[in-house]
């Protein structure tokens, strides 16, 4: 097979059938072959897909361009982050008009000139593809230590920068994970590093100026269920090691000022407690589900951890999820969820007493800033809405005083008094209300007239927060209304709401979406004609499961590196994160769970259907979600459809989960994919 011109019909993968049987049930799996990168056959075929999307997709783009520049018009390009105090220094990011990436920087507190202390545009000279994976500043503010990615397999190598003269040390350490630390003396710096399934396992150290060949291994985590991290508390006394599954995680401790000692566990591991701390004086705060589905805050003496020596601050609340505690020298913060929001309260350490911090919209979301420093009355966090605009907000933890330090500018006179943003419910089949965040522009009648696009996930107890995003004017404005649906399977409303979303309850995320989908048109947002839904990753597996499920719920779906050969990768232990995943999704070497997953994994489920018009994403460096789910999904689509919609795949050559690096990249991808999905809609003014 080799790649030919771009041709008006779509390309054919070749059927090599693939049997596959387990639990008495048998499988036939015709684009198997798909899989293998290393088959020339396998590049020609992505190749020849890209060439057919950009064929079947050339009428919009004009429309493409016309929404590209008005993303590009709207970001303030040249511009610089609220400055963040550290130390003697003030951290910042810029950002320069016809620059892809960031440059961060600094200047001393007291006043002074910037410094650059590392230019990303750098770093991606020569390359295709740049990602920053970590940065960490040592203690005395000296160095930098930061990893990096060239190709999107997320394998970063770590480097060393010596702040004062700019250059980069000798010391370089290859095949890194994500986080960071340093040791108290910034002698040592400690790293993680993935397995042969990209499944982080090891804790390492470095003590610079010797060879990556002479770091030695802290810690190592066998149990493929567990990934590592590493971090510093605030207070600077400790180097964390977490250690966590999906239902269980257990924290070490090792003494920041001793980089080359043992360290000790906090409390063993326990199958399904989750916990993680911070420190305080003499004291360790736990935030911890023993006995509280939505978690509560508890304390022990550092020099004595053990279970038995907790003592409950915060207890638990039915109604308010416990997200995690900052400490500071005089305060705690503590990170919530309620009502479907995130919010943000504080008391004195060790204190039952909190106090929430009010916002000034019902619909918003509040998340933890950039908060170095240790002694200070001062938090910085961030908020947003569907029509704020991010803003760095400092609030003063002794009188409660509000400054925003500085808010996105949006350009081209941008009135957020054109648009209102609103909490809507949906009911599922099982009667549980299911939130909506919308936005639309005041003028758009509520008729079933306008196009929407409905978004959603609903996996991993993460949640999809109603916050502000440039790219959406370009739908707003153009009488679209935009709706997060906060299905189970997410973590917005609590504990319970991620339960009942996941392993053999996973079908509630699928049918909440529906039901928000309904709900739009039953109100007169839109109609199933009109609308469109998107999804990526776990939530393309979502997008999948809903086509497939009802194929006549939307005109189009957008599904971006969809995990929708679910139960194929969910059956191979070599993958990457398949073994881990296991708590998520089901484990279907046990038959239920395969059972369970086989009724609903979208490659599985494909039936003769009049199907939506479909625009799927990959990458073939992906190694979250292989580049082949979606190039095999689409493959089997295209054969099953009646419908004469365009079903479309676009797969990038050169990047992994996250897509192109480089924002005018960024850009231009989501202005293509808009594009696709307004012609579709027939909303081209």
């Amino acid at each position: 097979m080799t790649a030919t011109q771009p041709s008006p019909t779509p390309p054919v993968a070749e059927r090599r059938p693939v049997v596959h049987e387990i639990h008495g049930d048998r499988r036939v799996d015709e684009y198997a072959w798909l899989r293998d990168r290393e088959d020339p056959a396998v590049i020609a075929h992505l190749t020849l897909e890209n060439a057919y999307t950009d064929t079947v997709t050339a009428a919009t783009a004009e429309l493409r361009e016309r929404i590209y520049q008005e993303i590009a018009g709207r970001v303030q390009q040249t511009d610089e982050s609220a400055p963040v105090p550290h130390g003697p220094w003030l951290y910042s990011t810029r950002t320069v008009e016809g620059q892809e990436y960031p440059i961060l920087c600094r200047r001393p507190r007291g006043g002074g000139e910037v410094a650059v202390i590392l230019d990303q545009n750098v770093l991606a000279e020569g390359h295709e593809y740049l990602r920053v994976g970590d940065t960490a500043v040592s203690p005395d503010h000296t160095l930098l230590a930061y990893t990096v990615d060239h190709d999107g397999s997320e394998q970063f190598r770590l480097r060393i920068r010596d702040l004062g003269t700019g250059e980069d040390r000798e010391d370089a350490v290859e095949r890194v994970y994500y986080s960071l630390a340093w040791s108290a003396d910034g002698g040592t710096v400690f790293y993680t590093r993935p397995d042969h399934a990209m499944r982080p396992w090891q804790v390492w150290r470095h003590r610079l100026g010797t060879p990556e060949s002479a770091d030695t291994l802290v810690l190592q985590e066998d149990d493929e269920r567990f990934f590592v991290e590493v971090s510093r508390t605030r207070s600077g006394a400790f180097v964390v090691v977490q250690v966590a599954s999906e239902l269980t995680s257990e924290a070490w401790l090792l003494d920041a000022g001793d980089p080359g000692g043992v360290p000790r566990v906090v409390a063993p591991r326990e199958q399904g407690h989750e916990y993680t701390v911070d420190h305080h004086g003499d004291m360790l705060y736990i935030v911890s589900n023993d006995g509280a589905v939505n978690f509560r805050l508890m304390a022990a003496p550092a020099g004595a951890p053990q279970r038995e020596n907790w003592r409950e601050v915060i207890p638990h609340r039915e109604d308010v999820k416990l997200d995690g505690v900052d400490l500071f020298a005089r305060h705690m913060v503590l990170y919530e969820r309620a009502g479907g929001l995130r919010r943000i309260s504080h008391g004195p350490v060790g204190s039952a007493s909190t106090a929430v911090i009010p916002q000034p919209e019902e619909v918003y979301v509040a998340w933890p800033g950039s908060n170095r420093e240790w002694d200070t009355d001062t938090l910085r966090f961030e908020y947003s809405s569907l029509i704020t605009p991010r803003s760095a907000v400092d609030h003063d933890l002794r009188t409660g005083a509000r400054t925003v330090v500085k808010e996105e500018p949006v350009l081209g006179g941008y009135d957020r008094t054109q648009y209102v943003t609103e909490r809507l419910w949906a009911t599922a089949p099982d009667g549980v209300r299911v939130p909506l965040s919308v936005v639309r522009r005041r003028d758009v009648a509520l008729d079933g007239s306008a196009p929407a696009l409905l978004y959603g996930y609903g996996s991993y107890e993460i949640s999809m927060e109603p916050s502000f995003a440039i790219p959406r004017l370009s739908l707003l404005d153009r009488g679209l209304v935009y709706a997060i649906a906060h299905i189970r399977g997410g973590g917005e409303m609590g504990r319970r709401w991620y339960d009942d979303g996941k392993l053999m309850r996973k079908r509630n995320t699928f049918t909440d979406f529906i039901a928000a989908a309904d709900h739009l048109v039953h109100s007169g947002h839109t109609s199933h004609d009109r609308l469109a839904i998107r999804g990526g990753s776990a939530g393309g597996l979502l997008i999948g499961a809903v086509v497939n499920l009802r194929p006549d719920l939307a005109r189009v779906a957008l599904a971006h590196v969809p995990f929708v050969d679910a139960l194929t990768t969910m059956l191979d232990e070599t993958l990457p994160l398949t073994v881990t995943e296991y708590e998520e999704w089901g484990n279907p070497n046990e038959e239920a769970a395969y059972r369970y997953m086989r009724s609903y994994s979208p490659y599985d489920n494909v039936e003769p259907a009049e199907h939506p018009a479909v625009l799927a994403t990959g990458g073939l460096n992906d190694p979250r979600v292989g580049y082949w789910e979606p190039a095999k999904w689409v493959a089997r689509l295209r054969d099953r459809t009646r419908s004469t919609r365009p079903i479309l795949l676009r797969t990038e050559m050169g990047a992994g989960h996250g897509g192109p690096s480089g924002r005018y990249h960024a850009w231009r991808k989501e202005a293509y994919e808009l594009a696709f999905m307004l012609g579709e809609l027939g909303v081209t003014a």
